[in-house]
């Protein structure tokens, strides 16, 4: 046993966060100074994430094939060049808004697979740490939110003191050591290195690979509701803090500082969640305690935001959405891990995270038009009343009780549902999504 690749990967996941953090403020921020729309804000966020969808999408066999070492650290090195790219052509005076949306395109293509070649390596992580796959997914979110709570913090100061640019040269920097952390400390662990197959590459071959993915998530109501759920909140998150709570933090919140010590406080909260779930979070049924977390995390930030002009009641909101954010994907990454094979794990990750960011992009440029409008109070209003909406589905349809299921025990989701044999376990298995959860997504995609 050695807890040394663990350890990196949470190391790597914390430096690239926080340096993601500083793009999640930095990057909307330049481009509101720089052209003062919303709505270029909101297309900037567009082309940052519609090709995330499509390498999720794909991205699965590849992952197996390549071998997710490799694919991590190759992504987040294409990520450091795109980064990195915007500020330099920018003090050379070359960096005209459409290079923006490409280089922002560019990481998010290559981001998603990067992401999701780490996450599904939980598992054997932690066998190889000699702990739990639940306390390995607790202390890999818990990290990750504290990376982002601390780069935030430190964002609003480097954009406040030395402009959004700085904050890019960073994140870049930040890419590149993760990749470098990746690439040397999980050499020797075997789910790390390619998959090796009986069949030869085709394109055959492939696409029945990803049809596994799909056929997966097609046969599971639970896995079904949670993404489509997902898929609307994420498209609204997109639009929170890609455009609307920008634009609130320079109409009335004083500037970059204040916005953030907004996102800051959400992170810092989502991490005290993430922690108290891993210490008494199995103790409850997880769909009453997803369904009262994702309500609390949702709407409330929304309303408070289109009501208030000053920082201290959306500051005290943002704190206890942040608090219900955290308990979101410990809870997912767990019944995630444990109930879907490894084999599959990759196709099923990057199936159900392309499913879950299908209307990022909408959400966006939808945010950047309603703005443009109508003004910000109506646009987080009517962001707010749909997040309402979407997050009352765990309290109405019976299928998310499947939430309160743990390995081994089957019980019936739907009156047509048959008796598998045990051969074909896959087949009704009902694994929750690896999906983001409001953490206040960057308009790249860089939310590692």
């Amino acid at each position: 046993m050695s807890r040394r690749p663990f350890a990196a990967v949470l190391a790597a996941n914390a430096i690239s966060i926080a340096g993601s953090s500083l793009t999640l403020i930095g990057v909307p921020w330049f481009v509101l100074q720089s052209t003062g729309s919303a709505g270029r804000a909101g297309i900037v966020a567009f082309c940052a994430t519609l090709p995330v969808i499509v390498a999720a999408l794909v991205g699965g066999p590849v992952i197996d094939r390549i071998g997710r070492r490799r694919v991590s650290a190759v992504s987040d090195l294409i990520c450091a060049l795109s980064v990195g790219a915007v500020p330099l052509l920018h003090h050379a005076g070359l960096l005209e808004f459409w290079t923006l949306c490409a280089l922002m395109a560019i990481g998010g293509l290559v981001h998603t697979p990067g992401l999701t070649a780490r996450y599904v390596l939980i598992p054997h992580l932690a066998a190889h740490a000699g702990t739990t796959v639940a306390k390995a997914a607790g202390l890999y979110d818990a990290v990750s939110r504290g990376a982002r709570m601390v780069g935030a913090a430190v964002a609003g100061v480097l954009i406040a003191g030395f402009g959004a640019e700085t904050v890019l040269f960073l994140d870049a920097a930040s890419f590149a050591l993760s990749a470098l952390l990746v690439a040397a400390f999980l050499r020797g662990i075997p789910a790390a290195e390619p998959q090796r197959t009986s069949e030869k590459a085709s394109f055959a071959g492939y696409r029945a690979e990803l049809a596994e993915g799909w056929a997966f998530l097609v046969r599971s109501r639970l896995l079904t509701g949670i993404t489509l759920m997902v898929m609307v909140t994420n498209g609204l998150d997109q639009g929170w803090s890609s455009v609307l709570l920008p634009v609130h933090g320079r109409e009335a919140l004083g500037g970059a500082t204040a916005l953030g010590l907004m996102v800051s406080l959400f992170g810092g909260f989502a991490l005290l969640g993430a922690l108290l779930y891993g210490a008494w979070g199995e103790r409850y049924r997880p769909r009453t305690v997803f369904a009262a977390a994702f309500l609390l995390c949702g709407a409330p930030r929304f309303v408070v935001a289109a009501f208030t002009d000053t920082p201290l009641p959306l500051a005290v909101t943002m704190a206890l959405s942040g608090l219900g954010a955290g308990v979101l994907n410990p809870i997912l990454t767990t019944v995630m891990m444990e109930k879907v094979p490894d084999a599959l794990r990759s196709r099923v990750s990057g199936v159900t995270t392309a499913g879950c960011e299908l209307t990022m992009p909408l959400g966006g440029l939808a945010a950047g038009l309603l703005v443009d409008g109508f003004g910000a109070g109506p646009a987080l209003l009517a962001f707010g009343g749909v997040y309402l909406l979407a997050t009352l589905s765990p309290l109405v349809f019976p299928t998310w009780d499947g939430l309160n299921d743990r390995p081994g025990r089957v019980e019936r989701t739907d009156r047509d549902d048959r008796a598998v044999p045990a051969r074909q376990a896959v087949s009704r298995t009902e694994p929750a999504a690896p999906c983001p959860v409001p953490e206040g997504r960057s308009p790249h995609p860089s939310g590692k």
